[in-house]
């Protein structure tokens, strides 16, 4: 009954593009001073999500693991477009934080997926017994 739960699997690789986003801002607000550093971020959970390349397979993190994919699936991190400042810079931190709140509504939104659906869960289970 339950072999494929496929909302976990949503919620998981939504809350994992989060903080892949998370970590990207980290890494621009860190080079905000850096001479021609690029502001990057990824590409919408919804394009990466619906893409042919994604999968919500099992990841193989060794050559000997059976059925799984390679870590070279994750989505790449794009340049964003902005006006450069004189050293060359993008990153400028007014954009940085609206993007770390973007980053955090979507973690947050996932982890309401996910509890969501653990209590639907729960619920079916003990009703059955």
């Amino acid at each position: 009954m339950f072999t494929s739960l496929d909302v976990f699997k949503l919620a998981h690789a939504m809350a994992s593009h989060a903080g892949q986003r998370q970590a990207l801002v980290a890494q621009n607000v860190a080079n905000s001073d850096t001479p021609g550093y690029r502001a990057r971020d990824l590409p919408a959970f919804a394009e990466t999500y619906q893409s042919p390349s994604f999968a919500t397979r099992l990841i193989a993190t060794r050559d000997s693991h059976l059925f799984g994919q390679s870590q070279g699936q994750q989505p790449r991190a794009i340049e964003t477009p902005g006006p450069a400042s004189a050293n060359g810079n993008t990153v400028t931190i007014e954009s940085q934080m609206l993007q770390a709140v973007d980053v955090k509504r979507q973690h947050d939104r996932a982890m309401a997926i996910y509890k969501s659906s653990l209590t639907i869960l729960r619920s079916s289970i003990s009703r059955q017994s």
